[in-house]
């Protein structure tokens, strides 16, 4: 007879994507991160313990049982964090919430999506290719449009630069807003968080 392992009652999973390191800290492609820190706060939890290459926690939200994750693998290998940890707990890809940064959408404009393409973002890319699917329900985080002459280094920098004055303020609401909408998207759906949040 095969055992198989305990699924722990977990039954949703939330990613905030970002690179691990003190020099992505406060950076725009951090977001996730940051908005991580905030809901630490507020629910009084520690996304601290190693686990599916990730630092992890369990807590409750809208009702649920839900894993937090800030992955450890640099954001452009994702995948390899959340599909293990989505496994494990038998977790559907439309349980699995990504929270990261859109620099298509201007300093803290916040768009929630039940599923479509990365977008070019390739933290997204990567747990999409991970787990086969691209209905999966994300919170993106305007951090501001590069300029539209930018290249690809100009852009690599963008996105690794920081906030500064009036952004800063914007941004630390932003991601306060997104922990608002993470127990909507939860307990009571896509569509309802949509509607309230987008």
């Amino acid at each position: 007879m095969i055992f198989k392992k305990p699924s722990g009652g977990v039954s949703w999973l939330v990613v905030f994507l970002g690179n691990p390191g003190k020099k992505y800290d406060g950076s725009r492609h951090n977001i996730g991160f940051r908005t991580a820190d905030a809901l630490e706060k507020r629910e009084h939890i520690k996304i601290a313990k190693l686990r599916f290459n990730a630092l992890t926690a369990t807590g409750e939200l809208g009702g649920e049982k839900v894993l937090f994750m800030k992955p450890q693998t640099f954001m452009n290998l994702s995948g390899n964090a959340v599909a293990p940890a989505a496994a494990y707990y038998r977790i559907p890809a439309d349980h699995v919430i990504v929270v990261s940064d859109d620099m298509s959408l201007p300093v803290g404009k916040l768009r929630i999506r039940a599923k479509g393409s990365a977008g070019g973002h390739n933290g997204l890319k990567s747990i999409i290719a991970a787990l086969g699917t691209d209905e999966i329900p994300r919170i993106k985080i305007g951090v501001g449009v590069p300029p539209p002459e930018a290249g690809e280094q100009e852009i690599i920098n963008w996105v690794l630069g920081g906030f500064a004055g009036k952004d800063a303020d914007i941004i630390a609401e932003t991601c306060e807003k997104a922990c608002d909408a993470l127990p909507v998207l939860i307990g009571e759906g896509a569509e309802k968080a949509m509607n309230k949040f987008n």
